[in-house]
């Protein structure tokens, strides 16, 4: 049935453009906010593989962690200087150094720094993170998929009027799959899924069931919760529908396990009710190839039907096109160049309210006065929603749900809503929440 499909346009551009660059002896300068385990991998990668780019800074609350992440790299003391002042960041850039800075506002006012790359997961910082870039007139690339799903469409709204670039990244799972969706578009085909294929799937993981596989890898045990919980390909696949104007079918997804090909998902399901969606997004459990991306098209015209089926793509109505791998920060240096060099966005939302959110679901039994803890924890796990029934139903964003004190017992499995619980004070994430939750009118 069908082949690989890819958008490697970009890519072929971007390292011409690159090239250029290294030419010149005027490479993009990048700023890192982070320095955990997909910062060391960034940070690596640029240092030593990626001609015409360079890492100007890097931010980290702890100075000794970004000086650890940067010698990782390769670069010796005498190459790395704290910075306590974007002044201080361009000093050291001018130098031919590379700054360390435990101030946000360092980082991202300095004029050494073309586009900034937010390394962390964290809804909170980020947010604070992204209103700094924009306020300081520089591009953001995430890594840090769980703010965009949660005020991701406010925030894109901003840098947009500001004339700047907001963008998810290439190689993970969100950016692979909306770059298959442009490139079955510009095949002339209408794509009414997009999927994500995980291999494992247990919403009661929590850090203690997960500490062995995340000290193997060297990574955080909440984050390798929140992949196998469920949470993380929840934020991904609502990032996805609020970037292609997808829906869900229910909330949680439809996900199914299919041990066989995702060729063989072209069957699977209904047209017509993916048509009356708009397009779905979905994930499936142990599918080949993994852990890779598809999307479901189909094509309205039978002549261009009839050559379909001649590539060996099968007589449809839904033609299969895949990505067998994500290879995560390998590919944020070509997220970095499309939006310093070609003004694109990887991935980003939609204009207006979204589509579909991440809500809060009890992992299990809670009783009032617990604190819920962080994303991946022992409290919660994340699942999609309508973002038009989280509205309704004042659902609590995943998001936003750290830190939140429950006012009544939650049974497990059940939807947390804001009536369930006491908010912090002071956030800006909820501030920003509540500017984009503004975009939905909910008819009492």
């Amino acid at each position: 049935m069908a082949r690989l499909g890819r958008a490697a346009a970009a890519v072929i551009l971007t390292d011409t453009l690159l090239a250029a660059r290294a030419a010149e002896e005027n490479p993009l300068r990048v700023g890192v906010a982070g320095a955990g385990f997909m910062a060391a991998g960034l940070v690596n990668h640029i240092v030593n593989t990626v001609p015409g780019m360079e890492v100007a800074a890097i931010y980290a609350r702890r100075p000794e962690q970004a000086r650890e992440v940067l010698a990782g790299a390769g670069l010796t003391e005498d190459q790395v200087t704290d910075a306590g002042s974007a002044a201080a960041v361009d000093r050291v850039v001018t130098s031919g150094g590379t700054a360390v800075t435990d101030d946000l506002h360092a980082l991202t006012a300095a004029d050494g720094v073309d586009v900034v790359v937010d390394c962390t997961g964290a809804v909170e910082f980020g947010a604070h993170l992204a209103l700094s870039a924009v306020d300081d007139g520089k591009h953001l690339v995430l890594m840090n998929a769980e703010v965009d799903a949660t005020i991701g469409p406010v925030l894109s709204s901003r840098f947009e009027r500001a004339g700047l670039v907001y963008t998810g990244c290439d190689g993970d799972q969100p950016g692979v799959q909306m770059n298959l969706v442009r490139f079955v578009r510009g095949l002339g085909l209408r794509p009414l899924v997009a999927g994500n294929v995980k291999g494992l799937q247990d919403p009661y993981r929590t850090p203690t069931t997960q500490e062995g596989f995340a000290r193997k890898w060297g990574q955080d045990p909440h984050m390798v919760t929140s992949f196998a919980d469920g949470t993380k390909v929840s934020v991904e696949q609502a990032l996805v529908a609020n970037a292609a104007g997808f829906s869900v079918h229910r909330r949680g997804m439809l996900q199914r396990e299919h041990r066989g090909h995702v060729d063989e998902l072209t069957t699977m399901y209904d047209v017509e009710e993916l048509r009356s969606l708009g397009g779905a997004v979905d994930y499936v459990v142990g599918s080949q190839p993994g852990p890779g991306v598809y999307v479901l098209a189909e094509h309205d015209d039978p002549r261009q039907r009839h050559y379909l089926n001649l590539y060996k793509l099968g007589e449809g109505p839904l033609y299969s096109f895949y990505t067998p791998y994500h290879l995560c920060h390998f590919e944020v240096p070509t997220t970095v160049a499309r939006a310093a060099l070609l003004g694109d966005a990887t991935i980003r939302p939609l204009p207006g309210a979204p589509r579909v959110d991440v809500v809060t679901v009890a992992k299990r039994d809670l009783k009032a006065g617990e604190t819920l803890d962080a994303l991946g924890g022992y409290t919660y796990y994340g699942e999609c929603e309508r973002a038009e029934v989280g509205a309704r139903d004042r659902l609590l964003p995943v998001g936003l749900a750290q830190d939140c004190v429950l006012t009544r017992d939650v049974p497990q499995d059940a939807v947390i809503t804001y009536a369930d619980v006491t908010v912090p004070t002071g956030r800006l994430s909820d501030e920003l929440r509540a500017e984009q939750d503004a975009l939905h009118v909910v008819s009492p």
